[in-house]
């Protein structure tokens, strides 16, 4: 009797986890939706007036509504309302940050604090005590139609040049490069290896090479990139497991502290029929990160972005090189006078020959154009065939050397 019973109880407990699936997909949508608003808010913050921040309190009451369990949503309200002096009610929204459970809470973001903030009168930096270098290059994803031929490439090539002693001069135990299976989770854990190891006299590399979203109907033009296991179903499911610039941009601006930090990214690629057929039914564009979302992520001392295209651009990869345009010029150039050139000196040797490569790839293949209106149709829209990279830097940014040794 009692095996029966407790057979039973087996088949009432799974059936109703089966009666609740649907319940629990939806809530993960629902959370997934919410996500994207945190992120939108973030990305409102500029230069923290108050229009941005009641704007941005809009927002996270919004991602409340559609999942009241994020926490993350209720832990950036409590800082957005204190931002406003309203007390009560950043401690109720903390409370319930609380309650949840908020990782940006535990990692102790906040959009309002800058890990290297600027410092009167700065022109030069004391000598560099170490290096670390956070390498990401995806190739391969669970969605198969998102592959891509050479990002993976792209990561091991640039680590090999950082680790060598006679250019990059980093330790090799101080790379971490990531090539297979990179989770969103994955990412953010190295991320966040960064914040905690480096300190403000440290020199930081971050390389991203993968697919880059944009959803260009929002006016805050979230940014993602795309991870291996980035799920492009819908929308919702694009929100909750791509990796928000937005989280890139916080740990950046309010956890990293190394006083040379450079960010490269190479997170907009030319990819197959399949990738703009899922781009047109997720009304998302497939884009480099927007001009606002790199002004925000170089504020600081020492912060240096070069992203490989503009916004309107894509980033290109194989022939007639083995690797993405942007990286195999990029490798080119570090190896260029030991690795003793800036970052300024870097970025002119790398656009130039980007911009000249990716002007006779569209003179030979003046059809390969790409991109859709995302209003609903499927015409096609005029889009830059070019590749120009961008350089954003902030105070100190330019002059940093990546192969300077330390104590240089």
């Amino acid at each position: 009797m009692k095996s029966i019973s407790a057979k039973i109880r087996l088949f009432c407990a799974c059936a109703a986890a089966l009666l609740c699936l649907p319940l629990v997909c939806h809530a993960q949508e629902r959370c997934g939706i919410a996500r994207d608003f945190t992120f939108q808010a973030l990305e409102r913050i500029h230069d923290g007036t108050n229009n941005d921040v009641e704007d941005g309190i809009q927002l996270l009451k919004q991602a409340n509504e559609m999942c009241r369990s994020f926490g993350d949503a209720w832990y950036y309200r409590s800082l957005f309302e204190r931002k406003l002096n309203q007390g009560s009610k950043a401690d109720y929204s903390l409370s319930n940050a609380k309650k949840y459970g908020s990782e940006a809470m535990d990692q102790g973001m906040n959009p309002f604090t800058l890990a290297a903030p600027p410092e009167p009168g700065l022109k030069t930096l004391p000598p560099i005590h170490t290096k670390f270098a956070l390498i990401v290059g995806i190739s391969k994803f669970h969605d198969a139609t998102l592959d891509l031929h050479f990002t993976s490439k792209d990561a091991t090539d640039l680590s090999n040049v950082l680790k060598d002693p006679r250019f990059g001069k980093f330790p090799a135990a101080n790379v971490h490069t990531l090539t297979d299976n990179v989770t969103q989770r994955r990412v953010k854990e190295e991320l966040n290896w960064l914040a905690r190891e480096a300190g403000p006299d440290d020199l930081v590399v971050i390389f991203l090479a993968s697919h880059g979203t944009s959803r260009s109907q929002d006016t805050a033009a979230v940014s993602y990139v795309v991870t291996s296991d980035t799920d492009l179903k819908d929308q919702d499911t694009l929100f909750g497991t791509a990796l928000g610039m937005a989280e890139i941009s916080e740990i950046v601006r309010s956890r990293i502290r190394a006083r040379r930090t450079v960010i490269l990214l190479d997170t907009c690629h030319s990819g197959a029929a399949g990738v703009a057929n899922k781009e047109r039914a997720l009304d998302v564009n497939e884009s480099a990160p927007s001009e606002s979302i790199l002004k925000d992520i170089s504020k600081g001392v020492g912060r240096a972005i070069v992203s490989s295209s503009s916004e309107n651009q894509s980033s290109y990869e194989g022939t007639p090189f083995q690797n993405g345009y942007f990286t195999h010029f990029l490798v080119q150039a570090m190896q260029h006078d030991n690795g003793m050139d800036s970052i300024d000196q870097i970025f002119s040797f790398v656009k130039d020959n980007v911009s000249k490569a990716a002007a006779n790839r569209a003179t030979a293949r003046s059809t390969d154009q790409r991109g859709f209106d995302t209003s609903g149709g499927a015409k096609k829209i005029a889009v830059d065939l070019g590749q120009t990279p961008v350089l954003t830097t902030s105070q100190v940014g330019g002059e940093i050397v990546i192969g300077a040794p330390a104590g240089k």
